[in-house]
């Protein structure tokens, strides 16, 4: 689809703006923040509240959210990158050769000797999705002993299963190799570097109450988790883990979309961003990249009409950043889904379905 002549007027988003103000009267989510990175520059706008009671702050376009597993990229896989394009990254590295502790008790012909850094970030190193470690590690350092001993659940390069197991391995793989952590890291070398001033792990007392909650949690922690990280494994860790951690707001996430576009300043070779987008050869039907995700064949997050050169990622709590190098567009949607329970999972139909909207008043 070619873009349409009306590109160069502002883009009209009523029609995605009334889907996602019909999607919380429904209880999709109580509020989200949303943006558009489009050709004749952005556009960005809220709907909806932190909750559902009218009492509630409302959403504004600036307003943090915790972005859970989009983490994956504005973070652990950017530090990657970077490291790539320094040398200090070797993408088909074994990890052991950085994590030792992830080989100890094995035997000499595990598999576990040929997972690579690049099978950690395509998702395809056998390891398991998830796992409640925090139910039984009390600390960062029991909760990554417990990853380095993580049996696989299929050998390397069989199949592409998300993990989030992988991801935590590789951000300490990552920080390792870096000689620091990845909220240093993260910290100087990307969200200073291409204005995100509102991006950061751990969020101050001072500002979570401007935060919207993101599940009352009646198992774990037994309190309303609000500018706090949502995800438990990562909460164990100390707030900062490959895998989630991240609290970030629209403006930011489309500067970063802007940086990976080529059109803010350059923070990554073109080159690179085009290799760690482009979807992976193996395992057979894997729609993902390094770090990234692409558009499935059917039923993808990002709806009908992103081209074939896009790359995104979802986040638990009801987050996503999708980019489509083609035409030069983004869409960042952000909401607390999970509020007040995690058993609400209706913007599988409303993310899509938003998508969509916004790329017919795009495209013609």
């Amino acid at each position: 689809m070619l873009l349409s002549s009306a590109m160069s007027a502002k883009p009209n988003f009523a029609g995605a703006k009334l889907l996602l103000e019909q999607a919380v009267a429904s209880g999709a989510f109580p509020g989200a923040a949303y943006g558009v990175l489009h050709p004749a520059g952005r556009s960005i706008g809220a709907v909806g509240q932190f909750m559902y009671e009218s009492s509630s702050p409302s959403v504004t376009p600036e307003t943090i959210y915790d972005i859970a597993s989009v983490t994956k990229v504005v973070a652990t896989t950017a530090m990657a990158m970077r490291l790539f394009e320094r040398g200090t990254l070797k993408l088909n590295q074994p990890l052991h050769e950085i994590i030792p502790e992830f080989l100890h008790g094995e035997a000499p012909t595990s598999d576990k000797r040929s997972v690579t850094l690049r099978m950690l970030l395509a998702h395809s190193s056998g390891l398991p999705a998830w796992e409640p470690l925090y139910l039984t590690c009390k600390t960062r350092t029991q909760l990554l002993a417990a990853c380095y001993s993580m049996p696989l659940q299929a050998q390397p390069l069989q199949s592409s299963a998300y993990s989030d197991i992988g991801f935590i391995l590789l951000g300490e793989a990552l920080e390792r190799l870096a000689g620091e952590s990845l909220n240093q890291f993260a910290s100087r070398e990307i969200l200073s570097n291409i204005g995100m001033p509102n991006t950061l792990f751990r969020p101050p007392a001072e500002i979570r109450s401007h935060i919207p909650p993101t599940e009352a949690d009646t198992e774990f922690r037994k309190r309303i988790i609000q500018g706090e990280v949502q995800d438990e494994n990562c909460f164990v860790l100390g707030g900062v883990a490959g895998h989630a951690g991240l609290f970030s707001n629209v403006p930011d996430l489309l500067n970063f979309a802007e940086c990976m576009l080529g059109r803010k300043r350059e923070l990554f070779w073109p080159e690179t961003v085009q290799f760690f987008t482009t979807r992976e050869a193996e395992p057979s039907g894997t729609s993902r990249a390094l770090g990234w995700d692409t558009p499935a064949a059917e039923h993808s997050s990002s709806g009908h009409f992103f081209s074939k050169n896009s790359a995104g990622h979802l986040g638990f709590a009801g987050t996503s950043l999708w980019i489509d190098f083609d035409r030069s567009i983004a869409i960042a949607l952000l909401t607390n889904r999970c509020w007040p329970t995690r058993e609400n999972h209706a913007i599988r139909t409303v993310r899509p379905q938003f998508h969509d909207s916004v790329m017919q008043a795009l495209l013609g």
